[in-house]
């Protein structure tokens, strides 16, 4: 599978997705080699994979049963751990889990196909949001434009309380 045809599944959004799916895919990967260790007919339960493991599986048409599947997948997740593009994107509340994948289709789609997200929170941004990349920072928070705009505020303010005051 070369880097081109690997896929990621809009549920992997951040870093601490791709770690948790290495861990997981490692527990499966022990899992095996187990039961190979183990008396025939001795009773094995194998572990439950989680949705995200299970899509990334199947959006890359991997069986995770075959040892090489596995290991394919495993140096997938390696090379995005470190080196997939991440932003990072503050809001001032948690976003809705459907609006994350949104931004992370259109970031996807026309910026780079691994794109991940790191979600911050800063309340004092009031409403809409911070995006960092490593080496730019777009403010387009309502704090932001109230910032550029403050000076006709404070006209806009002293108009209606002189205008207020002589009536």
């Amino acid at each position: 599978m070369s880097k081109l045809e690997f896929r990621l599944p809009l549920g992997v959004v951040s870093q601490s997705d791709i770690i948790r799916l290495s861990r997981e895919l490692a527990a499966v990967d022990e899992f095996f080699i187990a039961a190979k260790a183990r008396a025939a007919g001795t009773p094995v339960t194998p572990p439950r994979l989680t949705r995200l493991l299970d899509e990334i599986s199947k959006e890359n048409q991997l069986n995770l049963l075959q040892a090489n599947h596995r290991q394919s997948l495993a140096q997938q997740l390696d090379k995005l751990k470190g080196s997939a593009p991440t932003i990072q994107i503050s809001f001032a509340a948690e976003p809705p889990s459907k609006f994350l994948e949104r931004i992370l289709a259109w970031l996807r789609e026309n910026i780079h196909q691994h794109a991940l997200v790191q979600v911050g929170l800063q309340p004092s941004i009031a409403a809409g949001c911070v995006l960092r990349t490593p080496n730019k920072v777009f403010d387009m928070s309502l704090r932001a434009h109230l910032d550029k705009e403050k000076a006709y505020l404070v006209e806009l303010i002293k108009g209606a309380v002189s205008r207020g005051g002589s009536q």
